[in-house]
């Protein structure tokens, strides 16, 4: 996230913006594509899904879900050095817990912990402690690519996560900059709700420069966001099965500068995204993966 100077009057927007929502309750394309393995594709394929962890960066995106999910704030399950959050409770015969990247205070500027440390960090940390975790949903906002046919307001599930900007040109280094990794397979839930399918690239800036565009474009990418890669990393390294759902606000390959564009469309974004996730979390508990 681009520290500019209207960043706390941004923070205030949006916090203000998902209360509201709340109440409507590098170089190839051709990469090497890490999946789970066969063994752990056929146990997901005939258990229930039963514990279910969704990683949010920024707790005002958070707060409508753990609000609308009567969820409680678990104080102790992180350390007290890790500037995490986590919530917890039931629904139905689904266990949930729900964690946001926190404030930050390293430097003093109180912002939401975005990109794509923290994000990997309080994803190895929250499964390392819930070693039975059946599926991880990373939810959020994102940047949609209108030549992809993304629209303001768009759910898009990933299919992948990628990196664009950890350019590393290096022969035996390429793909592992590139880091694409598979999304388990979610078609039965985005017809369920409606949304779309596409790869989400990850970097650590909320614009993009030219040569961000081209690795974009390499990468096939539908949706940009600052954290999918970091806890698709974390979960492949505990062998959970993950996903994205993002909500596009603004448009990548658009003409208006990108902060603007987020703030304009920050309202929309938040009511799609608050609508979106009850209705896939009650989709998701108690079927099999193969079901999804």
């Amino acid at each position: 996230f681009l520290l500019f100077s209207p960043i706390f009057t941004l923070m205030k927007i949006q916090h203000s913006l998902f209360a509201s929502a709340a109440a409507l309750l590098v170089n190839s394309p051709r990469v090497l594509v890490h999946s789970l393995s066969t063994a752990t594709a056929a146990t997901m394929s005939t258990d229930k899904i039963t514990n279910v962890v969704i990683a949010i960066a920024m707790e005002a995106e958070a707060a409508p879900l753990i609000a609308h999910l009567a969820l409680t704030q678990s104080e102790s399950f992180f350390t007290p050095a890790a500037p995490f959050l986590a919530y917890q409770g039931k629904l139905d015969s689904c266990n949930l817990t729900i964690i946001t990247n926190g404030k930050d205070h390293i430097h003093g500027t109180g912002v939401d912990n975005v990109g794509t440390i923290p994000a990997a960090l309080a994803t190895y940390l929250t499964l390392d402690k819930l070693p039975d975790t059946d599926l991880l949903i990373n939810a959020g906002t994102c940047g949609g690519f209108q030549a992809m046919g993304a629209s303001i307001g768009d759910v898009y599930l990933t299919t992948a996560v990628v990196n664009h900007d950890r350019r590393i040109p290096i022969p035996s280094f390429t793909d592992y900059g590139i880091g694409k990794i598979s999304s388990t397979k979610v078609e039965n839930l985005a017809q369920h709700l409606d949304g779309k399918l596409g790869v989400c690239t990850t970097g650590n800036s909320l614009d993009a420069s030219d040569l961000d565009h081209f690795h974009m474009n390499q990468n096939e990418a539908s949706v940009k966001d600052m954290e999918a890669a970091a806890i698709g990393w974390s979960c492949e390294l505990h062998k959970v099965p993950h996903f994205g759902i993002k909500v596009v606000t603004d448009i990548v390959d658009g003409d208006k500068p990108t902060q603007e564009e987020f703030m304009e469309n920050l309202g929309t974004a938040a009511v799609s995204l608050q609508e979106a996730l009850p209705k896939a979390i009650a989709y998701i508990c108690g079927k099999g993966h193969d079901e999804l």
